[in-house]
């Protein structure tokens, strides 16, 4: 029997060392490990009353405006008055020379006194057939003309004192000792303006309005009552102001360069506080919606179309993508007019994690805030999100 070589020996080694690697460099079947549920934080919505506002801009105007003008022509004698002071109906404001003016009441008084005293002594000589009828009808006519030339001249006596035609706040004067003024001239002595109570002016989007009608006629808003004409303000430096004021009316016609309607309201003014002419913010009470849903802001998010989306948690622990209608923001949250309902477990936490149709383990979210009072004012501009 013959015996191996050591050479053949040597290439069995080498073969089966070979085979050897080989086998430990072959990947091994990965083990199937079941993954866990994912958690999400959810946020349990509930209905609420919510009464709906508007801020809107606006601005002050004068509740009454009265241009001072003079009635008779002279020379301005005296001002009576301190530029910017708080005056008083029927005050003198200013005094014109009245030396012409009461010549010509002393001449219209002789005037009718001769003219009545012809016209009595006609009247008894007519009846005596002393004068003709015809000279007693010219004596009675004089008469009436002298007595019209006398009430005349007692008006053009009486307005060389100038009057404060309304109380209010009385600006600078134009005209000063010595000025030569004309009945009639185009130039103002002085304007005065009432501004307690003052009027606020607001523009609103014609669009808005109709919304805001078919909502009321359709019964999705509810009349809040008395407070529906209340007006409260903000003003310039973000202060809120201390009075509180009423609708007065709107605008019977659009504006065609801005489609808005102007709504005027009346605000009391005591301390002076309002100037004319002042930008302010209005928040108006439109009415209650009896079931409002708030959502979180932080479970809204928008898709590719830009829609507003939100992921919800249904009975069987299973993720929903709901598409909705998201009508204005309320401090955090948003007002949901579509979409959304009472009851439904909206995800706020853990949203990148998860998607449509997947299992999820909810648990009461952390990252929001308890629901403010749905009676709250502080809104921003309505912004409609479909």
């Amino acid at each position: 029997m013959t015996r191996p070589s050591s050479s053949t020996t040597a290439i069995f080694l080498t073969l089966a060392c070979a085979v050897l690697i080989s086998a430990c460099d072959q990947p091994k079947e990965p083990v199937q490990q079941e993954r866990p549920t994912p958690k999400v934080g959810i946020v349990t919505l509930s209905s609420q009353a919510y009464t709906l506002t508007s801020e809107l801009p606006g601005r002050t105007a004068a509740y009454r405006i009265a241009e001072v003008r003079p009635q008779v022509n002279g020379i301005i004698q005296k001002r009576l008055f301190k530029e910017g002071s708080e005056v008083k109906a029927n005050q003198q404001l200013y005094q014109i020379d009245p030396a012409l003016y009461e010549a010509n009441l002393k001449s219209a008084q002789a005037s009718f006194l001769a003219a009545r005293s012809l016209a009595d002594r006609y009247k008894l000589l007519v009846e005596e057939r002393a004068v003709s009828r015809q000279q007693y009808d010219d004596a009675q006519a004089n008469r009436l003309q002298a007595e019209a030339a006398l009430e005349r001249a007692k008006i053009e006596q009486r307005y060389t004192r100038v009057l404060a035609p309304i109380a209010g706040r009385i600006g600078r004067s134009s005209v000063s000792e010595g000025a030569l003024v004309n009945s009639g001239q185009a130039q103002e002595l002085a304007v005065i303006q009432q501004l307690d109570p003052i009027y606020v002016d607001v523009t609103q989007s014609a669009n808005d309005l109709l919304r805001l009608r078919r909502e009321l006629a359709s019964g999705q808003l509810e009349k809040a009552g008395d407070n529906a004409a209340q007006v409260s303000l903000k003003l310039q430096d973000s202060s809120a102001y201390p009075h509180t004021g009423t609708l007065e009316f709107s605008e019977v016609s659009v504006d065609a360069s801005t489609g808005s309607v102007t709504l005027r309201a009346v605000f009391p003014n005591p301390d002076g506080l309002l100037l004319p002419g002042m930008f302010v913010q209005a928040n108006l009470v439109n009415g209650v919606q009896s079931q409002a849903i708030l959502a979180p802001q932080q479970g809204i998010t928008r898709n590719a179309k830009g829609e507003a989306t939100a992921m919800v948690v249904n009975a069987d622990n299973t993720v929903e993508v709901r598409s909705l209608k998201a009508q204005r923001t309320v401090g955090d949250r948003w007002l949901v007019t579509e979409g959304l309902h009472d009851g439904d477990r909206i995800i706020t936490e853990g949203t990148q994690f998860v998607k449509s149709g997947a299992s999820v383990d909810p648990y009461p979210a952390g990252n929001v805030k308890a629901a403010t009072d749905s009676t709250e004012t502080s809104e921003n501009a309505a912004s409609q999100a479909q």
